[in-house]
């Protein structure tokens, strides 16, 4: 088991990461909390058919409550949300109750966001059970999807802990495994070049991820975020380097409708276009066609659909949270482990995305 803390203005928390910690979760709640009157479990109908039993024995020690949400983006919704606070006030949980979010990056975003609100605020922990959550159960974002735009209500609002059990990352379908894993390579592009190029070296195949490699690399990556959200834990400055690739690719996610892209592979396409904008912008020297062809090999898409609507994207874009004044800030990089933000204008974007469109 590898224990990595992160500090912010905020709060300090652990982050456990390893096989098997979740037994570990009775013991930390008793001697983090002088007392617990409940605790609600949220988690998604995929993680639930799989996972629940482990969870629910692993918290013997308390009176539990399972509120299980749809699978996917789907569950970050205002309905979704709303049942979830009606499901915590049926169940008549108070301030001294406790949150934990068991799933996947959609699960830890809601259930972050019930525990942020509810009663103006109670405890929550972050059980991940994906590889793309190794990103979003650290740093304290909670969010729901808004239909203009992902995440848009939502609050910085830090975990009491995080228990990353290797064991509930087995069963990930290949797909997820490319979710998540493009948020890992997006942490070596931005901070790292030495872990990029063994992620690069290392990581032939997504099928079959040996767990000590898992290990590192989820490890790694998680040290990388610690490094932004401590020093800068509201995303006033340093923090949005972390947003690289996520400009586009959560346009592209919102305009193909929740769900039709996971995550990971919309950003990946954001990616490889903020790179080429790095290239042609600020000078960037790196070899692009190298980074597709090991894309390509892991089964990524590595071209903007067609079908998406250029101006339909830049519309989506204008409305990104790091948007000022309708004008796109994107994250570029001056080297591999050395981003900037980069103003850019609406000219600039649309020309930059159809000529990347076309692939030339």
């Amino acid at each position: 088991m590898k224990q990595i803390t992160i500090q912010t203005a905020s709060k300090t928390y652990p982050v456990f990461v390893g096989s098997g910690v979740i037994k570990e979760l009775c013991t930390f709640i008793n001697s983090a909390f002088s007392s617990i009157s409940k605790v609600m479990i949220i988690t998604d109908e995929t993680v639930a058919d799989l996972y629940l039993f482990d969870i629910e024995h692993a918290l013997a020690d308390f009176q539990t409550h399972t509120c299980i949400v749809p699978s996917g983006e789907i569950a970050k919704t205002f309905d979704v949300y709303s049942q979830c606070i009606t499901f915590a006030l049926e169940n008549k949980l108070d301030r001294k109750s406790l949150v934990i979010t068991f799933g996947g990056g959609a699960v830890g975003d809601l259930g972050g966001f019930v525990a942020s609100t509810f009663m103006r605020g109670i405890p929550f922990i972050q059980a991940p059970t994906t590889i793309l959550a190794h990103d979003s159960a650290v740093g304290g974002k909670v969010a729901i999807n808004h239909p203009s735009g992902k995440n848009m209500i939502g609050a910085f609002y830090q975990p009491e802990a995080v228990f990353y059990d290797l064991n509930f990352l087995q069963s990930l379908p290949l797909h997820e495994k490319r979710s998540g894993f493009a948020e890992v390579i997006k942490h070596g592009l931005i901070h790292d070049s030495s872990f990029f190029f063994w992620l690069h070296d290392h990581i032939l195949s997504l099928e079959k991820l040996p767990v000590p490699d898992l290990g590192y690399m989820l490890a790694r990556g998680i040290e990388i975020k610690r490094d932004f959200v401590s020093v800068d834990e509201r995303e006033t400055g340093i923090r949005a380097f972390l947003n690289f690739g996520h400009t586009l690719g959560h346009a592209i996610e919102a305009e193909a409708g929740y769900g039709k892209w996971t995550h990971g592979e919309a950003v990946v396409i954001g990616m490889l276009f903020a790179l080429e904008l790095s290239r042609k912008k600020i000078g960037l020297s790196f070899n692009h066609e190298h980074l597709k062809r090991w894309l390509e090999q892991l089964g990524y898409a590595t071209e903007l659909p067609k079908e998406l609507r250029l101006n339909k994207l830049l519309e989506r874009m204008k409305q990104d949270k790091k948007s000022i004044n309708q004008k796109v800030n994107f994250v570029l990089l001056k080297d591999i482990g050395s981003p900037i933000s980069y103003e850019m204008t609406d000219e600039e974007l649309l020309n930059g995305l159809y000529i990347f469109q076309k692939g030339e």
